[in-house]
């Protein structure tokens, strides 16, 4: 029982803990924005996996997708 209550914030800690994390989600999503963006120029992305079915490419996308976001986790977790 004390190990689970030693990872509970304290009150007057929790706004300081919210503000970082929001600012940290807030730097996420533009690092996440700007990489999409790059690889929407790099690759027709909309053209080739809605209209030419390429199924191959999608998958390509969503894993590179996947591994920035979990750079930018790791890299935000320390």
């Amino acid at each position: 029982m004390l190990n689970t209550l030693a990872l509970v914030v304290k009150i007057d800690q929790l706004l300081e803990v919210i503000v970082t994390t929001l600012i940290f989600v807030f730097i996420g999503l533009v690092f996440f924005a700007v990489a999409y963006a790059i690889m929407s120029r790099v690759f027709n992305i909309h053209k080739e996996i809605e209209e030419d079915q390429n199924i191959a490419l999608g998958i390509v996308i969503g894993s590179i997708m996947l591994g920035i976001a979990f750079i930018i986790a790791a890299a935000i977790n320390g």
